[in-house]
C-alpha cells in the first residue's frame, strides 16, 4: 500500500512540475512575442504580396530587408532616446534593441523584383510571383 501512496505523490509532484515549467516556457514565448513589430500580411489581387512592419522610432538607415532560403528576414535596431536613461523608466513597452521579423515566402516567388520603401515608422514590402508562377486567362478556340 505504502508504494502505490508513494507513486501517486510522486507522480503529481511530477506533474505539479510539468505545469510549472509549461507557464514559464509560455510566458518567456509570449514576451518574445510582445517584442516582435507588427505586421500586416496581405496578396492582392494580382497576386502579389504586401508586408507592412511598423517599426515606430527607428531610422531607415537601422532597416535591414533579405531573403535567405527562402525567408524575407526584417531586421532593425531601435536606439533608447538620448535624454532618457533606462533605469528612469516606471515602465517601458518599447522594444529597444534588435527587431526581427521573419516570413517564410513560397517558391514562387521573384526575390529579384522585391520592393520596399519605408515612411513614417512603416516599413513596405511588395513581393512579386514568378513570370511563370502568375496567373493567366487561356482562350478557348
Amino acid at each position: 500500500m505504502d508504494i502505490v501512496k508513494t507513486t501517486k505523490k510522486l507522480g503529481n509532484e511530477i506533474e505539479k512540475g510539468v505545469e510549472v515549467v509549461s507557464n514559464k516556457v509560455t510566458e518567456t514565448f509570449d514576451n518574445l512575442a510582445s517584442h516582435l513589430p507588427f505586421s500586416n500580411l496581405a496578396k492582392k489581387e494580382d497576386s502579389t504580396f504586401h508586408v507592412e512592419v511598423d517599426l515606430p522610432g527607428v531610422k531607415k538607415e537601422e532597416i535591414d530587408v533579405k531573403v535567405e532560403d527562402d525567408v524575407l528576414v526584417v531586421s532593425a535596431v531601435r536606439h533608447y532616446k538620448n535624454e532618457v536613461k533606462e533605469d528612469d523608466y516606471y515602465i517601458s513597452e518599447s522594444a529597444f534593441g534588435k527587431l526581427e521579423r521573419r516570413f517564410v515566402l513560397p517558391e514562387n516567388i521573384d526575390s529579384e523584383s522585391i520592393n520596399a520603401s519605408y515612411e513614417n515608422g512603416r516599413l513596405e514590402i511588395e513581393l512579386q510571383k514568378t513570370k511563370k508562377a502568375k496567373p493567366r486567362s487561356i482562350s478557348i478556340k
